[in-house]
């Protein structure tokens, strides 16, 4: 399996410019014929750091339907791949068009085909989230681990052609709103419980880096924030499994009104107790990082014991 991450820096609010900037990375990278799934950053075109609901309501973007949507069904047959984009959503009544609307943090993913697969609702939201957005449904019931529960949180199940996929949104990894038990691990043990060997996270994850730090050697990676996401999926590690679970870590980077993200996306393969990394493309690098699940990563993270 072939897996891609577009790491990009959107501008708040700059719609066209975005999608410009994004399809310019994809026409200068070699994308292999047999690409499986092309993973964009959370709120891809829109840009992240909104700070009200009036701020981000011009670029919400109806279920399934909006600018982002379409462009990843045209990605999608144009690349015959999966692709899962970053978007806000705002619902549609279905009814009564006077009935009250609801806002999320949201990822679409769609078929090699053009077909709308999974519409996933971001679960745990970060505080800039609470501004705008509402927890998806199944938040409230976050302390679940039964993945066969339609009210567990995040998304673990079959996700077309891909097989069985865990899906999550950037915030999603952490404990619940900082108020869990950091030991509680519920997106990790929601994946493990699942059995899934695909686990997909869209992100917009910031960095502690200054603007003249992050500049710096921008083509290497933000290393303390790649070592927090692996310990984050630590109940997969000490499960020591035999089988290989991968993990697609797809970020942003840039800046943003002063908030600077960390890019750093990364792909990690999981088995027998030791995290082992494919690839991660640099803290400040705007690039379509390609990696084959089948090849041997190329470092080490943690070793098994």
């Amino acid at each position: 399996m072939k897996v891609a991450c577009l790491q990009f820096a959107p501008e708040v609010g700059n719609v066209q410019e975005n999608i410009r900037r994004a399809d310019n990375i994809l026409q200068n990278t070699r994308i292999p014929t047999d690409l499986d799934w092309l993973v964009l950053p959370e709120l891809a075109f829109s840009g992240y750091n909104f700070h009200s609901l009036e701020e981000i309501r011009p670029y919400l973007e109806p279920t399934t339907s909006g600018v982002s949507t379409q462009w990843a069904i045209q990605v999608a047959l144009h690349y015959t791949c999966h692709v899962t984009i970053g978007y806000p959503e705002i619902t549609t009544p279905s009814t009564n068009p006077s009935d009250p609307q609801t806002q999320y943090n949201s990822t679409v993913t769609i078929s090699p085909q053009g077909t709308i697969l999974h519409n996933y609702r971001k679960s745990f939201l970060y505080y800039t989230d609470e501004t705008w957005a509402s927890e998806g449904p199944a938040s409230n019931s976050h302390k679940l681990s039964n993945a066969e529960s339609s009210d567990a949180p995040f998304f673990a199940g079959e996700l077309g052609s891909l097989g069985k996929v865990t899906l999550g949104i950037c915030m999603d990894i952490n404990p619940y709103r900082f108020t869990s038990p950091w030991a509680a691990y519920e997106f990790a043990s929601l994946a493990l419980s699942s059995s899934t060997p695909l686990i997909c996270i869209s992100m917009a994850w910031l960095c502690h880096l200054t603007p003249t730090e992050l500049m710096e050697n921008p083509t290497q990676p933000d290393v303390a924030t790649v070592a927090y996401w692996v310990e984050r999926f630590q109940p997969l590690v000490e499960a020591k499994g035999d089988k290989p679970v991968y993990v697609i870590l797809a970020n942003r980077c840039g800046m943003e009104k002063g908030v600077c993200y960390a890019g750093s996306s990364t792909v990690l393969r999981i088995e027998k107790g030791a995290v082992s990394l494919f690839e991660t493309a640099g803290k400040s690098e705007e690039k379509c990082l390609v990696v084959d699940l089948t090849e041997r990563p190329k470092f080490q993270v943690r070793s098994g014991r």
